[in-house]
């Protein structure tokens, strides 16, 4: 069996429980679905000094939660090469919040777009704070029918757990949504909790951090998604590296 590599980056720090809780909950994947799966992480900095050296055998990133990273370039330069190549990718927290400032700089043509936690001052802020914080928070999650994050799920509904303060400017949400990363999931009052891109193997983003509502006895199903689309990237792409796949 072919070992599954996942590149999860993020600035790691042992006393964050999310970071604790992201490679346990691949761990839990990796047993319910019989991979060998393996994970290591990859810090900011090396990711905007090259992504594709940084990510390199990888078969799936995963931008962890924890921002603002060491290097928001790095989150991001990791997130464009993903959504480029193919290479399946999960960004949770703040790794929503980057996915969501890559696509919207690089494909719907909003340079400037910026997150209020890095910029408070820029024009065009496509990341804000939300009305009140979510941090610790438990609330229900509103999944679209018929689109993938539905399917995973195998329900019209969820519950999950929260770490953030910042989340997608209201006023964007049509734009995104519209330009194509597609929003498949919103909270009660209609804001964006899921985004993907329906034509990529896996590109996702989750507002709430569904590593830490997973369990060995029940791997939460997002993460077990990602696993299997990395399982099929390494079976579909043997011997080719990132490096590979960028030129």
């Amino acid at each position: 069996m072919r070992q599954v590599t996942i590149a999860i980056a993020g600035d790691h720090d042992p006393a964050n429980a999310t970071h604790e809780a992201t490679g346990a909950s691949l761990d839990h994947a990796a047993h319910a679905l019989g991979l060998d799966l393996s994970h290591r992480w990859v810090p900011t900095p090396d990711l905007a000094e090259d992504a594709a050296r940084g990510l390199d055998g990888a078969d799936g990133v995963l931008i962890a939660p924890g921002s603002p990273y060491a290097s928001m370039e790095g989150a991001l330069a990791a997130i464009r090469l993903a959504r480029e190549t193919g290479l399946p990718l999960l960004g949770t927290c703040g790794g929503f919040q980057h996915v969501v400032i890559e696509y919207a700089r690089s494909v719907l043509g909003y340079a400037d777009a910026q997150h209020a936690e890095s910029d408070p001052g820029a024009s065009t802020l496509f990341v804000t704070p939300l009305s009140c914080s979510l941090v610790g928070m438990r609330m229900r999650v509103l999944l679209e029918p018929g689109t993938r994050a539905a399917a995973w799920y195998g329900a019209a509904e969820a519950e999950e757990r929260f770490y953030c303060n910042f989340g997608l400017n209201p006023e964007y949400q049509s734009a995104l949504h519209d330009g194509g990363l597609r929003v498949t999931a919103v909270d009660d009052g209609g804001e964006a909790r899921i985004v993907e891109l329906p034509d990529h193997p896996f590109f996702v983003g989750t507002l709430f951090v569904p590593q830490t509502s997973s369990t060995p006895e029940r791997p939460h199903p997002l993460i077990a998604a990602f696993a299997r689309a990395a399982a099929a990237r390494g079976r579909t792409s043997a011997g080719v590296t990132a490096d590979t796949l960028v030129r």
